[in-house]
Formats: C-alpha cells, structure tokens, sequence
C-alpha cells in the first residue's frame, strides 16, 4: 500500500473497498449506456483511479475490486428479487451502518437500477474466504455455521470458533 502510513493494512483496504464502492455508486446513475457488464466496468475505472491516485498498488486494486465485483454481484441479485430488502441481505437493521455507507446502499437498491443490473450480472454465488475484504452483512462459517457479522467492509478472519476459512451470506432470518 503507498498510503499505509502509520493506519493498520487490514483498516486501509476495508477503507479502500468502500472509496472503491463509493465510486461506483456514485456514477451508475451518470452511465447512459448500461448494455454489457457495465457495474464491472464502472469497477475497473474505479480500480485504475486508486491506482492513479496512488491509494493502492495494481495487486490490491486487483484483489478489491474482485472482492467488490462479488459483493455488489450478490446484493443485486437478492435485492432484484420480489419483497427482498437491504436489511434482509445485510443479516441485520440497517440502523447499525454508518450513515453514509447506508445512503449508497440506497442508492444502488433503487428498483430501476437493480432491473437493469440484474439483467446484466451473472447470477452465479461466490463464495468467502478468510483473508478476503467484504461489505457489509453477515458471513457463516461453512464447516461449523459460526456467524460473523460485518457493520463496515473489512477483512474475513477466520472462524472465531472453529478456524474455518470458508463461508457463505446469510440473508434475512438466516442471520439473526
């Protein structure tokens, strides 16, 4: 990382997932031609611009935006389905995440955004892995079901109960 400073490396790329997905969001509404993949475009801009700016090297540009491109995949994916909410993909009341991060999961949950975005995402689940970023929600443990919650992008430890490395989302009444 260029910027790591004195800043805890796991901390500057929860906060490089977020910047990252704070560009993104931010122009999907300025993309008038939305025909082939373009949130993964819109992606990689936001890739190359971190690296521009030097807040990240090319491999953890790379390794965010393939942890991003996961995220943003599944939550339009559940969210474009019928009666489902933001609070039901995270695992929990949106009241917990930072205002600001809530104000851009709003805006990408717009239902015109998420029916075009739908159209364009594969619909192919991918699953978690500890050493990964993540955004918000709520993760379990593959091997044993422990569930670990997340209330900002940060990075996957393993299990806390039984070392897994492997896990999956909950959504809605699977995570309380």
């Amino acid at each position: 990382m260029t910027n790591s400073q004195h800043h805890d490396p796991i901390d500057v790329l929860g906060e490089a997932y977020e910047k990252m997905y704070e560009r993104v969001v931010e122009n999907i509404h300025k993309v008038e031609d939305k025909s082939g993949n373009f949130l993964h475009r819109l992606i990689d801009e936001a890739r190359l611009r971190a690296i521009e700016l030097r807040e990240l090297t090319d491999d953890e540009a790379e390794l965010v935006a393939q942890y991003l491109k996961r995220d943003l995949s599944d939550t339009v994916n559940y969210l474009s389905r019928e009666g489902h909410e933001l609070r039901d993909w995270l695992g929990f009341e949106t009241t917990l995440l930072e205002s600001d991060l809530l104000y851009l999961f709003d805006k990408l949950a717009d239902p015109t955004t998420l029916a075009l975005l739908k159209l364009k995402l594969d619909a192919e689940a991918a699953g978690y892995n500890t050493g990964e970023i993540t955004g918000p929600g709520t993760l379990a443990c593959d091997a044993c079901g422990e569930k670990l919650h997340f209330h900002r992008a940060g990075r996957i430890p393993p299990c806390p109960r039984c070392e897994g490395t492997h896990f999956h989302r909950l959504r809605g009444d699977e995570a309380t």
